[in-house]
């Protein structure tokens, strides 16, 4: 039996076995999501710089600039994700991070996921680090002698990698928060309950802390699925369907019927979830009604599991109610923008005399700023020199 090389970094070696241990119909599939995800996120990418004249002779614009390291945390736990690979890694490369990173936890025999190897090299990332969990993130946050620290990390996790991004933020920069998975299906009368109870099981069955929801204003649809979740459970594999028993008969899951479809929409908004299905007669009509969500899927051809993999849209999304103030991971979270400005000198004293008087103003109880902000536009300046364009 070969031995797996134990170090935390993987090998050459280990790369090269992944893409013979992988099927060539799983390789293709990882092709066909990257090509899609790469897509959708150089079409985000903002432009490298740009300057608006603000007022004749004041000009101000922004630089957009990859942050320096990025790690992409790509979960181990409760199955294998190369497709968190395509989208925490992607979007950092189109953004152009000169060091992006990978850290996964191995598996008890100290390998790394094939699939996430293959990901990996196929998007152009080397640095695969075989460390998960808090410790993962605290590796990454700190650095040590095999594992670079990082400014930021990005993806998701278990409740425990959460809590290590939360406790070292004032370490590493933590991201959109992500985890643990949610999603609310919501219908109104006209969705087949068949395809509402399938998509209601997709979310449900990534572990006993996902939270998965069938709002609905139909009694109808309601009903139906309650009474075709055992038939469907039945056809799964115990351990997902132990998962997804757990989450829609527990606290944080199952169907909810309101009094009509008005209620069904303030529910989801208020709940703010990390996936949005609208099963409607209407789902681009209904969009507009949305306000809080990661994502939102339109129609019965869109369902959770082909954006979590293959559509384009980063699946990175955020959850416990941070849909409200936060949106998906894109390439804006791999870059950071720089403010520039410049004051000719024929604008200078028309803007000096405004800034002034912002300087020297007397409010309730004291002044808005010193005295040496207000000096330095003041008459004791020297005229500006006049600037070569």
């Amino acid at each position: 039996m070969t031995v797996p090389d134990m170090s935390i970094r993987a090998t050459e070696e280990e790369f090269e076995a992944a893409f013979h241990s992988v099927a060539p119909d799983v390789i293709r599939a990882i092709e066909y999501g990257i090509e899609n995800i790469r897509r959708f996120h150089e079409a985000q990418k903002p432009e490298e710089s740009w300057m608006v004249e603000v007022r004749p002779g004041i000009w101000a614009g922004d630089r957009c600039l990859p942050i320096e390291s990025v790690a992409c945390y790509v979960p181990r736990g409760k199955g294998s994700f190369p497709s968190v690979v395509n989208m925490t890694a992607i979007p950092g490369k189109v953004a152009g991070v000169p060091r992006l990173v990978i850290v996964t936890p191995p598996a008890s025999d100290g390998r790394v996921d094939a699939g996430t190897l293959v990901a990996a090299r196929l998007i152009g990332v080397d640095e695969v680090y075989k460390c998960g969990g808090a410790q993962g993130v605290a590796a990454v946050a700190f650095g040590t002698e095999t594992v670079p620290a990082c400014a930021k990390i990005v993806g998701p996790g278990s409740p425990y990698v959460v809590a290590a991004k939360r406790l070292l933020s004032d370490v590493i920069d933590p991201g959109v928060p992500a985890g643990p998975s949610e999603a609310v299906i919501l219908t109104d009368d006209s969705v087949d309950p068949e395809i509402a109870v399938l998509d209601l099981l997709i979310e449900s069955e990534h572990g006993p802390d996902s939270s998965a929801w069938l709002v609905t204003s139909s009694r109808r649809v309601a009903e139906a699925v309650i009474a075709a979740l055992p038939r469907h459970w039945a056809q799964m594999d115990e351990k997902r369907a132990g998962f997804s028993r757990t989450v829609l008969t527990g606290a944080h899951g199952g169907v909810i019927l309101t009094k009509d479809f008005d209620a069904a929409v303030a529910f989801t908004n208020a709940y703010a979830p990390e996936h949005l299905e609208l099963l409607t007669v209407d789902p681009m009509a209904d969009l507009g009604r949305i306000t809080n969500a990661g994502e939102v899927l339109l129609g019965s051809s869109s369902p959770v599991t082909l954006c979590n993999y293959v559509l384009g849209p980063n699946a990175v999304l955020p959850t416990g109610r941070a849909a409200r103030t936060h949106s998906p991971l894109s390439v804006h979270d791999y870059m950071k923008r720089m403010s520039f400005a410049r004051v000719a000198p024929e604008a200078y004293a028309e803007a000096a005399a405004h800034a002034e008087c912002f300087a020297t103003y007397e409010g309730f109880a004291t002044y808005e700023g010193f005295a040496a902000h207000a000096r330095a536009v003041s008459a004791a300046r020297p005229l500006p020199p006049v600037m070569k364009r």
